[in-house]
């Protein structure tokens, strides 16, 4: 599974690079590696949702959809803004969570 995420990451960079040098296009080659380092921070930070795993299950799938969208928006330069960022709902959802129902993790006193 972790040679797959890498071998992901790698198909695509090297397709935004690609992209590059047939366009030429510099704004949406930074446009296109800001996304990515946002999809691929927004994957790292939805570890914290692993507690609760129909919440994980769900920032999972959303992080496919970003990547999905950020590879629509290389190939038909079009930018779903709302897609890429949506990993961030599962991150609140479980941040709004936890300062609801509280950590089960305390330390005693």
């Amino acid at each position: 599974m972790k040679a797959l995420i890498i071998l992901a990451i790698l198909v695509t960079l090297g397709i935004i690079f690609f992209s590059y040098s047939r366009n030429r296009d510099i704004k949406k080659l930074f446009i296109a590696l800001g996304s990515f380092l946002l999809i691929v921070s927004l994957g790292i930070m939805g570890n914290i949702t692993r507690q609760v795993i129909p919440l994980f299950l769900a920032h999972i799938v959303l992080v496919i959809g970003a990547w999905g969208g950020l590879i629509w928006y290389i190939v038909r330069d079009r930018y779903y803004w709302w897609l890429i960022f949506s990993p961030l709902v599962t991150i609140g959802l479980f941040l709004i969570l936890e300062f609801l129902t509280g950590s089960g993790h305390e330390l005693p006193l």
